[in-house]
Order: structure tokens, then C-alpha cells, then sequence
């Protein structure tokens, strides 16, 4: 279960907010891009910030918003007639820009380490690219979790509040990053294993 599965009723939310960005003459592509340059945004902004831990309030308000953007996207592609190749390249290589730049923030953030944080963007990236590759060779693009992209946006929204709000993070959640890690390796495995199954 991911919180991926819940996507349909937040699309229906938006249903009638996508007719009318459509009317507009928004495009698919046109919002993936904002939603991958106002990540690199905040990414930036609270990285340079991050000595005042109330800019990390953004964050979460800023994953909605990304949320929102990556839902409306998609909409606009599938339900407006404006699915394209190069939308597809574009939705794929931007998630994975814009969750970089939303987890950077966190690498200056004690008990957290550069490192940790690396970690987390290498196995959120190789966990994409898994979901890709059982797409590319006859499977349906995996979304499986349990630390998907929506999963992990909700996890490090809720982190940002906390820091946002609480100040300084006890030094035994130093252990909390590589616990993430561990769920980003067996999200990796589920999307491998549930790609195959259906190939064999």
C-alpha cells in the first residue's frame, strides 16, 4: 500500500480546475516545468536559509503544490489530448531533479549528514529508474512502495514541518535516514520483483 493508491481521488479534486487550465491554454509540459523549477526554487532558497529553521515550513507547503502540479500534468496529458514523447522524458527526468533539490535542504540539518542525504537522492533515483525499466521492457510502469515518490514527499514534508515548528532534531534521529534508506532498497526490490512477475 503507497500512497500512490490514492491518487484517483485527488485527481477527481482537481478534474474540473484541469478543464479550465485547458480552456487557458496551459500545456502538460509547460507545468511539469514549473513544477520542477519552483522545486529547484525552495530547494535553493532553503538551503541558503537553513540557518533560520523556520524557512523549512515551505517545504511542505511547497510538496502540495508540487503535488497538485504533477497531478494536474498528468491530467492535462491523458484527458486533454496532450500526451507527447517528449512530455513523458520530461515528467520522468523533472521528479527526479525536483526531489534532489527538495531533499538537499535537509544535508545541513544536524543529526543528518551529506552523506545520508546522498544516499536517500542515489536510491530515490535508482527506485525510478527501476519503475522505468519494468515499464521499457514489457511491464507497467511500477509505482510500488512502500517508499514511492508520494511517500516520500509526505515523509519529508512532515520532517520540514517538524523542524519548521520544533527547532533542533534530537541526535537519535540520526538513525531516521538510513532507516528511509533501508525502505527505499525494498521499494527497489517490490518494483523489480512485481515487474518480472508479470513478465514470467
Amino acid at each position: 500500500m503507497t500512497l500512490y493508491d490514492i491518487k484517483p481521488r485527488f485527481q477527481s479534486l482537481l478534474r474540473p480546475l484541469v478543464k479550465r487550465l485547458d480552456t487557458a491554454g496551459l500545456t502538460a509540459n509547460q507545468t511539469t516545468l514549473a513544477a520542477m523549477f519552483g522545486s529547484i526554487a525552495v530547494g535553493v532558497l532553503i538551503s541558503i536559509y537553513s540557518d533560520n529553521l523556520k524557512v523549512f515550513l515551505l517545504l511542505p507547503v511547497w510538496m502540495f503544490l508540487r503535488m497538485a502540479l504533477n497531478a494536474i500534468d498528468g491530467m492535462l496529458a491523458r484527458e486533454c489530448q496532450q500526451k507527447s514523447d517528449l512530455g513523458a522524458f520530461l515528467n520522468e527526468i523533472s521528479d527526479l531533479i525536483s526531489d534532489a533539490a527538495l531533499f538537499i535542504p535537509f544535508a545541513f540539518i544536524s543529526p543528518f549528514t551529506p552523506a545520508q542525504v546522498a544516499l536517500i537522492i542515489f536510491l530515490a533515483l535508482l527506485s525510478e529508474f527501476a519503475g522505468v525499466l519494468g515499464q521499457a521492457l514489457g511491464a507497467s510502469r511500477r509505482y510500488d512502495g512502500p517508499m514511492g515518490k508520494s511517500d516520500r514527499a509526505l515523509f519529508f514534508g512532515a520532517l520540514a514541518l517538524w523542524i519548521g515548528m520544533g527547532g533542533n532534531l534530537p541526535a537519535v534521529l540520526y538513525w531516521l535516514l538510513p532507516a528511509v534508506a533501508v525502505l527505499l532498497g525494498l521499494t527497489i526490490f517490490n518494483r523489480v520483483r512485481r515487474a518480472l512477475s508479470e513478465l514470467n
